[in-house]
């Protein structure tokens, strides 16, 4: 779990907080449970690093103020619509014993295990999240697929993934579809074997010489004319 520092902010006016980003800190706020909410601030690199983790809005954390360590996850950044830049998050404490729903990512692992993606069969992903009802002690951070012993037209459903204890789908009613294994949609030819490129070098070679010889009743010979001539020259 990760711990990020943080520190309360009193900040009342638009310009305050203004004058924070510049100074290379982000705004945020906890809220959530019988507490009261909390204005902090945070330092931008701390906020880069929660950023580049993946799937970090699924996450939970670890934020310390001033000594005080509590669990929050985090539910909403917003970011400079020109520089980009994050310039507020918004984080939900986390209460034992309290539920939520959240969107966890999907991962897929053992592709090299799978009998019909080895023949050529595609993993066609219909769901990369999955919306989740999770007790807020027990959020999982991905769900895994194995796909060891897969063939063509397995259909992998909600039912197939193992899910932590008291977690449930919001989807209810039916088992919905997380994967399929799909048939390759291009065929290859396979290739001709050697004999028959073989065969067909001998064929155009026979044609190529059976092309020399003279066709019947094509040219005359000069015996012939002279054998055509010689009654013509008796009848005379």
């Amino acid at each position: 779990m990760s711990l990020i520092q943080a520190t309360i902010r009193n900040t009342k006016t638009k310009g305050e907080v203004n004058t924070l980003r510049k100074d290379g800190c982000v705004p945020g706020i906890i809220y959530g449970g019988e507490n009261p909410n909390e204005q902090i601030t945070l330092s931008k690199k701390e906020v880069a690093n929660l950023i580049a983790k993946e799937n970090f809005l699924s996450n939970v954390v670890s934020i310390s103020i001033e000594g005080r360590e509590q669990k929050v996850l985090p539910r909403d950044i917003t970011f400079d619509t020109v520089s980009d830049e994050p310039i507020h998050v918004d984080f939900l404490r986390i209460v034992k014993g309290a539920k939520i729903e959240l969107e966890i990512p999907v991962k897929f692992i053992n592709h090299e295990q799978s009998p019909g993606l080895k023949r050529g069969g595609v993993l066609n992903i219909v769901r990369r999240k999955v919306e989740l009802r999770c007790p807020t002690e027990n959020i999982p951070n991905e769900l895994v697929v194995d796909l060891d012993g897969l063939e063509i037209g397995a259909s992998i459903k909600i039912s197939f993934i193992n899910l932590p204890e008291k977690v449930t789908p919001t989807i209810q009613g039916r088992d919905f579809v997380i994967a399929t294994v799909a048939a390759p949609t291009v065929v290859k030819e396979p290739e001709k074997p050697a004999e028959a490129d073989a065969e067909a070098a001998d064929g155009s070679e026979a044609t190529a010489e059976g092309g020399e010889k003279p066709a019947e009743g094509g040219e005359k010979t000069a015996e012939s004319e002279k054998n055509e001539e010689k009654p013509a020259a008796e009848k005379k």
